[in-house]
């Protein structure tokens, strides 16, 4: 009986000792396996995931940054366009790849602050499901109105709106865009009313304008500089905290006496939360170094961009600055999508 007994304790100790150590081994074996993949990484292409289609801003941005980004990782980085819901389709992907930091993406303001308050039912949280790795761009909107109307600066523009209670239409480029939300933060600062007119593009908003459908816009100045220079539109104010070198003779909002407010666009490079810190730290300073080659800030600013390369704290801090000005706006505002 008694040797039954010491067997069987035999038996049940030794087997679970023998069945810890096998765990253990197997744990210790994935922790190497894990640290000898970050300490390899890349060995092999990077997907670059960019939420709207190829040749907008954030695509532009995304080809000339990752071009130079492989060079110092030494390996290629392939775009992929994965554009629709106002870009959340593409920042869902990013925060939902495998995290083995071989995928990460660039989004701008709408999938990263704007779209947590204007949609209900996000499939990703951008607070907890993505890594800001460093900001990319900073790009403001300009206030433009045809030469035909007369106005000649933002304050006559108040002026008149204030005069006259929705009396104008604005174009935007879709609802809860950029374009939309730096207008109404104007509206409501100088306490003005119009009403706001959405279309499906920049192009056909701008469009709208020369036509005499709307009477003012806020869009990218890429898009309305060339027809400022030929006469058509007047210039009235960048919406960015500071005037861009390329739109030097441009007035910010603030120093146009009527408001002291901001509504930049703006684009940054994002990842998995899941991803090894290492990893993070490795893309991270390859974004940046990449922002800083002088190629590409020329690149950029030629574009009517500012590169604006960051530590993840300091973006992190930005986002959560951007979501302090506009969800309360929004929620004025009485948006959904």
């Amino acid at each position: 009986m008694k040797n039954k007994l010491f067997t069987s304790f035999f038996t049940k100790f030794f087997g679970a000792t023998l069945v810890a150590t096998a765990v253990g081994v197997a744990s210790a074996g994935t922790a190497m396996a894990q640290t000898q993949a970050e300490a390899q990484w890349p060995n092999k292409e990077l997907k670059l995931i960019v939420p709207f289609g190829a040749g907008s801003t954030p695509d532009q941005i995304a080809r000339v940054v990752a071009n130079e980004a492989s060079k110092s990782l030494n390996q290629p980085i392939i775009i992929e366009n994965r554009p629709g819901a106002g870009g959340n389709i593409g920042t869902a992907a990013i925060a939902k790849a495998k995290p083995d930091g071989y995928t990460f993406g660039i989004s701008i303001n709408g999938p990263l602050v704007y779209n947590q308050f204007l949609y209900k039912n996000l499939s990703f949280d951008p607070n907890k499901d993505l890594y800001p790795l460093t900001l990319a761009v900073t790009q403001p909107n300009v206030i433009a109105v045809t030469a035909e109307s007369g106005i000649e600066t933002l304050a006559q523009l108040v002026e008149e709106l204030k005069q006259k209670p929705d009396s104008m239409n604005f174009a935007i480029p879709g609802t809860g865009s950029g374009s939309h939300l730096s207008q109404e933060l104007l509206l409501q600062t100088v306490g003005a009313k119009a009403q706001a007119i959405p279309y499906n593009s920049s192009p056909q908003a701008l469009n709208s304008l020369i036509a005499g459908d709307t009477q003012f816009t806020a869009l990218a100045p890429i898009a309305l500089v060339p027809l400022a220079k030929d006469g058509r539109l007047t210039l009235l104010a960048q919406t960015g905290a500071e005037r861009i070198e390329a739109l030097a003779d441009v007035p910010t909002i603030k120093e146009s006496g009527v408001a002291d407010i901001v509504g930049a666009a703006w684009s940054g490079f994002v990842i998995s939360n899941k991803v090894p810190q290492a990893i993070k730290q490795k893309l991270q300073q390859a974004l940046v170094d990449a922002l800083n080659q002088e190629e590409v800030v020329k690149t950029l600013r030629a574009q009517y961009m500012e590169p604006t390369p960051s530590t993840p704290e300091e973006f992190k801090a930005y986002m959560e600055e951007e979501k302090n000005r506009w969800e309360p706006l929004i929620k004025s505002l009485n948006l959904s999508l």
